[in-house]
């Protein structure tokens, strides 16, 4: 049985006026288009199909919340840097994660999905610098870990860990094998959970 079993979609927001009542607490996922941010979801949840898998980057093109539990919400944010889309797409996406970013008072963790391979980009660095902006804790999701070798995977995650900044954690994670599913649902139930706390308090994990 899925750990999460309420789990449903609200709605899709391609307007700031159009987000849910900003109650209770909620995380976001972001990620580029191609860092696996659909299956991440997806495996998180245990429910396949709830976020939409496509080969063509860019097929998030709005906000979209899931409940979880009442007051509890995930939102899964349209991906970025990749997605062939028209430039005035991409400059309304940038719009309406700035005003997400700026407005959500529920707002308790960001989860910067990255491909295991090519992590810590300039547009990762920007969701992590949202995070430090409004004092809330970042995890790192090391997507596609399954691709690397054992050691390969364990060096890199050493290294995003010496590079991240104090309030994120980072972790390997795959879609396909399963692995680090259960951390990544513990970070997320206490930051759905646990009063909110500013990220000074969070350490980066050893």
């Amino acid at each position: 049985m899925s750990q999460y079993p309420n789990v449903k979609f609200m709605l899709g927001a391609w307007q700031p006026g159009q987000f849910p009542g900003d109650a209770g607490a909620e995380v976001a996922l972001v990620g580029r288009s191609n860092s696996g941010k659909s299956s991440a979801l997806n495996t998180l949840m245990g429910r396949k199909g709830l976020a939409r898998i496509s080969k063509t980057p860019g097929l998030t093109q709005q906000i979209n919340f899931f409940e979880i539990n009442p007051g509890e919400r995930l939102v899964d944010l349209p991906g970025y840097g990749f997605a062939k889309v028209p430039a005035r797409i991409q400059e309304h996406w940038r719009e309406l994660m700035t005003r997400y970013f700026e407005s959500r008072q529920s707002l308790t963790g960001i989860m910067v999905i990255m491909d295991a391979r090519r992590p810590l980009r300039d547009l990762d660095w920007q969701m992590l610098e949202w995070a430090e902006a409004r004092q809330i804790p970042a995890h790192l999701i090391l997507t596609k870990c399954d691709k690397l070798s054992r050691d390969e995977g364990l060096r890199t995650l050493k290294q995003v860990r010496a590079d991240a900044p104090s309030y994120a954690t980072a972790q390997l994670f795959s879609s396909v094998s399963k692995a680090g599913t259960e951390e990544a649902r513990a970070w997320l139930d206490a930051r759905l959970k646990e009063p909110r706390q500013p990220h000074e308090e969070v350490t980066g994990a050893d």
